[in-house]
């Protein structure tokens, strides 16, 4: 039987998990719960571990797994552990994946997108750059829309679960829901790869490594030039 508040924190846990893949910061839980410290949402998330709900992943800030809701909800994920989404492939940029990804129905062969150079995870760099190369990447890593993909340099998107020589791919759009990772041009010059928060007027690009600060811009400065969707990893 859990708390009011545990049953909060785990839902509000698993409800960001299926929007973003990533779960909430500290002080994101501390703010939804309402509370006045991060101690309290500590002792929560200690109670939601020694009862089974969710996992701490070592070596890793902010990496939590959800292992199961609760019985009135859903008795378990099935045993299919919760983990970062978009979907990772694993292997030779998808040419040779440590894991396959099933096909649905409505599957079809490969799809081909285009490379338009690298972007910035850590400090920000150059504009993106002209199409350079393709690359094939399954179909239900993607969905609707027009994508493409970046090479990423630096390590301000750690704890998400993106690393210096991933591949990103990006749904090109121009807008981006708060909390969502985008593909981001400042004053028209400089692109990185953060998370895009939003409060009144203002612009926030944060970073996933507390090694990097947070930066804020007005909202002429910054445009929205695609959503991250998926990355591939190349071993």
């Amino acid at each position: 039987m859990l708390t009011r508040k545990q049953h909060e924190l785990l839902m509000f846990i698993h409800e960001r998990m299926k929007e973003s893949g990533i779960p909430p910061s500290f002080d994101e839980m501390k703010e939804a719960l309402d509370l006045k410290s991060k101690s309290g949402i500590h002792r929560l998330i200690t109670a939601l571990e020694e009862r089974g709900f969710i996992r701490r992943l070592p070596n890793r800030a902010r990496a939590l797994e959800v292992i199961k809701l609760p019985d009135s909800m859903n008795p378990s994920l099935g045993g299919r552990k919760a983990r970062f989404e978009p979907s990772v492939i694993e292997g030779n940029l998808g040419k040779s994946p440590a894991r396959s990804i099933p096909k649905g129905p409505e599957s079809g062969a490969s799809v081909t997108i285009p490379v338009m150079g690298r972007i910035a995870a850590g400090t920000p760099i150059e504009a993106i750059q002209t199409h350079s190369h393709s690359i094939t990447v399954p179909p239900e890593m993607l969905g609707s829309g027009e994508h493409f993909a970046l090479e990423v340099r630096g390590d301000s998107m750690i704890d998400a679960g993106i690393f210096d020589g991933d591949t990103v791919l990006i749904r090109k759009q121009d807008s981006a829901g708060s909390g969502e990772i985008v593909v981001a041009l400042v004053d028209d010059e400089e692109a990185t790869l953060k998370r895009l928060r939003k409060k009144g007027n203002a612009v926030a690009l944060e970073a996933a490594n507390p090694a990097y600060e947070t930066r804020i811009f007005g909202p002429d400065r910054v445009k929205v030039q695609g959503r991250l969707v998926g990355l591939m990893r190349r071993y």
